[in-house]
């Protein structure tokens, strides 16, 4: 009986040394091969950065945040009716979007939770968050564009909001699914109601968070370019104060330019890159920095 056990152990050690070393070959290939992948991808993303600043950083001066876009074949100008009219589409869209988001995310995370219509809520927002932004910009065309007699800030404004908003419910539901549910009891058990305790309570240790999400919203729109194609379209001017008619912009701007004939609206739109994507990235850092204090709380 011995001589059978030691034997079956004996034949059984060899079989699972193979299959630790089997697994040992595995997990070190499949190291390997992630590692190159990601070299590889942050090999692309800085000769991007790298080439960005590069040309960006020659094409900047004075001039392109004081003199408005040139026309075709001209020397100089600059681009500052597109920063500023970026800056007014952006902020314009996040107006619209902000209370949206933070209501519905308040309803999912409060009130709905379980619901049917929560769901109903959670699946669209889904849609939303992967919708192509070509489609939203359509869409508030066909709304939008032909009802107001041509291209106007207040559809490119709309277009934005509608791109920015399931941005801000997913992420004020989520801060807010974090609040303590001990916080929400003490509320109640002073005699608070439901929409106290939610403004007083779940939204004042959320903040930050709540915050985080506008911000990351903000620099998800900051850059899109299709959807201010069917609205906003784009001009060398200052855009008119009702927002009516063309209103310029650095996506559209850089599109265009881009793709001239012309050295000068070519370095321009190396520019106007550079300024876009510096800004993109410091609102990430600080949205990053307010979530990493939310979490630490």
């Amino acid at each position: 009986m011995n001589d059978v056990t030691s034997t079956v152990q004996y034949t059984g050690r060899p079989a699972a040394g193979r299959v630790r070393r089997g697994r040992r070959i595995a997990d070190r290939t499949l190291k390997v091969v992630c590692t190159v992948f990601t070299g590889l991808g942050a090999f692309v993303l800085g000769w991007i950065l790298l080439m960005l600043f590069y040309e960006g950083g020659a094409a900047l001066s004075l001039d392109v945040f004081t003199h408005v876009t040139p026309g075709p074949g001209t020397e100089g100008g600059g681009i500052a009716n597109a920063i500023v009219g970026s800056l007014i589409l952006t902020l314009l869209g996040i107006i619209v979007a902000t209370p949206i988001g933070v209501l519905a995310g308040t309803y999912l995370a409060e009130y709905g939770k379980g619901s049917k219509l929560a769901e109903i809520i959670r699946f669209v927002n889904d849609i939303l968050l992967a919708a192509p932004s070509i489609l939203i910009g359509l869409f508030v065309y066909t709304l939008m564009v032909p009802p107001l007699g041509g291209y106007s800030g207040w559809a490119g404004g709309v277009a934005l909001a509608i791109i920015a908003v399931p941005v801000i419910v997913r992420t004020t539901e989520d801060m807010l699914r974090l609040v303590p549910g001990s916080l929400r009891e003490a509320g109640a058990a002073l005699g608070a109601p439901m929409s106290t305790v939610i403004v007083n309570v779940s939204w004042r240790a959320a903040r930050a968070g709540m915050v985080t999400g506008i911000l990351l919203a903000t620099a998800r729109i900051a850059g899109e370019t299709a959807p201010l194609l069917f609205t906003a379209l784009n001009n060398n001017f200052w855009f008119k104060p009702n927002l009516m008619g063309g209103v310029s912009n650095l996506p559209v701007m850089i599109y265009q330019f881009a793709l001239a004939p012309y050295d000068n609206w070519r370095a321009l739109a190396w520019a106007g890159a550079l300024i876009i994507t510096l800004s993109i990235l410091a609102l990430s850092i600080v949205a990053r920095l307010l979530l990493k204090k939310d979490l630490a709380r």
